[in-house]
C-alpha cells in the first residue's frame, strides 16, 4: 500500500485538489479488500462509538468510529497518504495567508491534537440502506483539524445500491452554493476539503467553504470508510 500511494500521479491529484477541492483516486484498493473491510462492520470489538444518525437528525443510517489501533489497511492508508496531503494543505494555508503549518507526518499532527485534548480516533465506517442519506456537514471535531480527508468506497453504485451519490457543496462570498455530485466506484478513494479551500480571484485568493453529504439511497446497501486525519475531543 505504501508503494502504491507513493507512486500515484501526485501531479494530477495536486492539480485537481487545487482546482476543485476534491480528487478521485481510482481503485486505491481491490474488490476483495473492500469486502474484507466491509465485514469489519459486524466486529463490535473494533469500535469506540456507534451513531444512529436519525437520533441526532444527521440523516438516516449508521456509522461507527474505530478504536485504536486501526485495522492494518486503514492505518497503512492513513499514514502513507498523509505526508502527500500535508504538502497540499500547507500550500492552501500559504495561499490564504493563514498562520498555520501542518507537520509532514501523522504522529506530529496527533501531538498537536493531544495538546488540545483531542485523543479519540475519527476513522469511521458508514452504512446506508434504502432511504438512507447524510445531511451536509463538516468533520472538524475540535480546535485542531486537518483540511483534507479521504473517503473509501466499499460498495459499487449500480450493482450494490442505487442513488446514494456523494454531494459536495461550495460556497463562495456573495454567491449561491454550487453542488457537485459524484458516484465513485467500489475501491475508489475520494479526497476532499474538510472545511474550505483557496480559490484565486482578481485580488488574490479567497476562501470557499465546503460541505459534503450523501443523497438518498433508493435501494441496496451503501458502505464507505471515512478517513479523517485529526483526532477528536469525544
Amino acid at each position: 500500500m505504501r508503494e502504491l500511494i507513493k507512486n500515484l500521479d501526485w501531479n494530477r491529484i495536486n492539480e485537481e485538489m487545487n482546482r476543485n477541492g476534491f480528487a478521485v483516486i481510482s481503485k486505491l484498493i481491490g474488490n476483495r479488500q473492500c469486502d474484507e473491510i466491509a465485514k469489519l462492520y459486524e466486529r463490535s470489538d473494533l469500535y469506540r462509538k456507534t451513531v444512529v444518525m436519525e437520533r441526532h437528525r444527521f440523516g438516516k443510517g449508521e456509522y461507527k468510529y474505530f478504536n485504536y489501533p486501526l485495522p492494518d489497511p486503514l492505518q497503512s492508508i492513513r499514514e502513507s497518504i498523509y505526508p502527500h496531503l500535508s504538502r497540499i494543505a500547507n500550500t492552501w494555508m500559504k495561499a490564504l495567508k493563514l498562520d498555520q503549518e501542518y507537520p509532514s507526518n501523522l504522529d506530529e499532527l496527533h501531538e498537536m491534537c493531544r495538546a488540545k485534548e483531542q485523543t479519540k480516533p475519527t476513522v469511521l465506517i458508514l452504512r446506508y440502506e434504502e432511504g438512507g442519506f447524510d445531511t451536509l456537514h463538516q468533520d472538524l471535531y475540535g480546535e485542531v483539524w486537518f483540511p483534507i480527508q479521504l473517503v473509501l468506497f466499499l460498495t459499487d453504485p449500480g450493482d450494490d445500491y442505487l442513488g446514494g451519490e456523494f454531494v459536495i457543496t461550495e460556497q463562495v462570498p456573495r454567491a449561491q452554493s454550487k453542488a457537485i455530485v459524484l458516484s465513485p466506484s467500489k475501491g475508489d478513494a475520494l479526497l476532499l476539503s474538510t472545511n474550505f479551500r483557496p480559490v484565486k480571484g482578481s485580488r488574490g485568493y479567497y476562501r470557499a467553504n465546503m460541505r459534503h453529504g450523501v443523497s438518498e439511497v433508493k435501494s441496496g446497501n451503501r458502505m464507505t470508510v471515512g478517513v479523517i486525519f485529526h483526532d477528536a475531543l469525544t
